[in-house]
């Protein structure tokens, strides 16, 4: 973890405050620019940390089957405005010779996370990671969050959902992505809902065979 400059976070704080017109010395804020201060300390935590060392270490992989951690908690800071966005992160992955400990996953993207970033580029840095520390055969990793700088400012737009896709390897190619993407579809009981990741009825209406063996049925 990089060190974190309180006192430089706190007067940035009330220069802040100050330029905006408010009185930096009033009771409700009189203790804000520690606050600040003190939620940076744990946002922005993995600034420094090789991410690679959040999935520890390898082991032999005893099978070639589709592995998948879905809804992963994630919240980050956006770097364009440093406002939150938050929602949930599915990552899988076809194991090469090595795989890494389920609880290993949620701590990477919690450790990629912990820094000012942008949602695609947080999506592809996990199946970047993944495919640098064990090389599996293929790996997608799908983000779907909402964006303050979206739902606060500028279109206002509380219910938009961002939803972003990396995938490498064997789960690049179309059809398999789309099987993965199925998959994550389905709510925990089994059912497809008729929409997700932006998709239709043309898709999450068909069965995953029908769905992952015709190439023409993501629009």
């Amino acid at each position: 973890m990089a060190d974190i400059d309180r006192a430089r976070i706190e007067a940035a704080v009330r220069e802040i405050l100050a330029a905006i017109g408010e009185d930096t010395g009033r009771e409700g804020l009189a203790l804000t620019p520690a606050r600040v201060a003190n939620a940076y300390s744990e946002l922005f935590s993995g600034i420094g940390v090789d991410p690679a060392t959040a999935l520890g270490t390898p082991f032999p992989a005893e099978t070639t089957d589709l592995i998948v951690v879905r809804d992963i908690r994630v919240r980050s800071v956006c770097e364009h405005h440093l406002l939150p966005f938050y929602g949930v992160a599915h990552v899988a992955y076809i194991p090469g010779d090595t795989v890494v400990g389920l609880s290993h996953i949620p701590h990477l993207v919690e450790v990629l996370a912990a820094r000012p970033q942008v949602q695609e580029n947080l999506t592809a840095q996990i199946v970047d990671t993944l495919e640098a520390a064990i090389a599996p055969r293929g790996a997608v990793a799908v983000l779907e969050c909402t964006q303050s700088c979206v739902a606060s400012r500028g279109g206002r737009q509380p219910d938009a959902l961002t939803v972003t896709v990396a995938s490498r390897g064997e789960l690049a190619e179309p059809t398999r992505r789309l099987e993965v993407l199925v998959l994550l579809g389905a709510d925990k009981s089994g059912q497809l809902p008729p929409s997700r990741f932006g998709g239709g009825s043309q898709i999450y209406g068909a069965d995953i065979h029908n769905a992952t063996t015709d190439s023409g049925g993501a629009k």
